[in-house]
């Protein structure tokens, strides 16, 4: 059972993430709060008094890294399990020689990933040989604690929050790979910054994917006379980007027709808009289709200008459904002729295009603690919760709470126009903006 060897980055055909896996603590990126000179963790493994505990964190942040870096450290036999594929009969014997070695003096640690995965019964097992200290327990999990491990386990267990990794911290990893050997350090590569750059941002914190899509682009490079490898834009763009499906080719003037319809309607004209219904209805199309695209109109084309048209739209559709053709033709009628002559905005639509961006192109920050509900122990000992305003104990129902994450604070997404009821909005808003001002510090 035991580790014959926790490094293998002598091995050349292992894959990047394997070869450029840490062994010290002075390699290890990321978790600076945790494992920077005269942090708590840190300390614990220098001085070897560790204890059971749980890595809690997102994928690819270094949590198996950690346990075994910690085991060479301490000079601990190294056990290692998966909550995926491993029995708790294996786990059981697992323990039971670790109990017997500490007889020996042979301190053990056993590394359970993805611990959630156990039910709580099953984690029962680890409570007797944790409580008399055969075994030092190091846990993994991507999901909340307080939720998916066992109470009486969680209490003997120190939780340790393991964060994504930042972009300077992917950018460091990225770079280290290919100068060490273990890594690209012997190849001729040509990368660029803004290379490194893009593929720190795919990555989105996760450091095995950021080595995994750095060896891709390596290994798809372009390799010249002299053995330079060359990676170029395009190879990138294809490496990170994901596959959308095309339209169906043989529908074409199905969506040529529906594109008439949404345009006829955004240009406020009644005639065009009511003839394009009627070709697609007189053809044979699902009116529940047309009713649909209708809904998705009235918040993308008319919004805040007429919160009505959502409404309208929605009636027209459950008209639809009860009615069928050629019924409902009057209704979807209806719903045209109001969206074509309703005041127009798209401001909704941009808003959360913009907030898309900002969602798929910036890394995952998590949510501000203070936003955050706390309904167990270890959750109120994080601050989840913490300095949370509540608005409706306020005068003017505003409060200084940061809602957004540091990186985007000054955002806006939503700006208002002055069609239709937005002026309302606008005004609003404008006045709740003039508040923030007077009273933000």
């Amino acid at each position: 059972m035991k580790q014959v060897s926790l490094f293998h980055a002598n091995d050349q055909n292992a894959p990047l993430a394997s070869r450029m896996r840490p062994q010290t603590l002075d390699e290890f990126i990321g978790q600076e709060d945790l494992l920077g000179p005269g942090k708590i963790l840190r300390q614990l493994i220098e001085s070897d008094k560790v204890s059971s505990m749980i890595f809690w964190g997102p994928p690819g942040v270094g949590k198996t890294t950690l346990a075994r870096i910690i085991a060479h450290q301490t000079k601990a036999d190294f056990l290692t399990f998966s909550g995926v594929t491993s029995g708790t009969k294996d786990i059981k014997q697992a323990l039971e020689e670790a109990k017997s070695n500490r007889d020996f003096d042979e301190k053990t640690i056993l590394f359970l990933d993805e611990i959630h995965r156990f039910n709580k019964a099953q984690q029962d097992i680890f409570l007797p040989y944790v409580e008399s200290g055969s075994v030092i327990l190091i846990g993994a999990t991507t999901e909340n604690p307080s939720f998916e491990i066992n109470s009486a386990l969680l209490s003997r267990c120190k939780v340790f929050v393991l964060k994504a990794l930042s972009k300077d911290n992917l950018m460091t990893l990225l770079t280290r790979s290919l100068e060490d050997p273990r890594g690209f350090g012997q190849e001729n590569i040509k990368f660029t910054l803004e290379d490194l750059q893009i593929i720190a941002g795919f990555a989105n914190g996760d450091g095995r994917v950021a080595l995994n899509t750095l060896e891709m682009a390596v290994l798809n490079g372009q390799t010249n006379k002299d053995k330079t490898i060359v990676i170029n834009k395009e190879i990138l763009e294809q490496i990170t980007s994901k596959k959308s499906l095309l339209y169906d080719k043989n529908g074409e003037e199905h969506y040529n027709i529906i594109s008439a319809l949404h345009k006829s309607m955004r240009n406020s004209d009644v005639d065009a808009a009511i003839y394009w219904l009627a070709r697609m209805l007189e053809a044979g199309e699902d009116p529940l289709y047309v009713a649909r695209r209708l809904v998705r109109f009235a918040s993308e084309d008319v919004g805040m200008a007429d919160s009505r048209a959502l409404e309208i739209t929605v009636s027209a559709y459950q008209a639809c459904h009860f009615l069928g053709m050629p019924e409902c033709n009057v209704h979807l009628t209806h719903a045209v002729t109001y969206l074509s002559l309703a005041p127009k905005s798209n401001a909704l639509y941009t808003a959360y295009g913009k907030a898309k961006k900002d969602a798929l192109e910036q890394i995952d920050e998590p949510v501000p603690l203070q936003l955050r509900n706390a309904p167990t122990k270890l959750m109120k000992e994080l601050n989840y919760g913490a300095d949370y305003q509540y608005a409706h104990n306020t005068e003017d129902k505003l409060t200084t709470l940061q809602c957004l994450p540091d990186s985007l604070v000054g955002h806006r997404y939503y700006l208002p126009t002055t069609q239709g009821s937005e002026e309302k909005v606008k005004k609003r808003m404008d006045q709740i903006k003039d508040w923030h001002q007077k009273h933000d510090k």
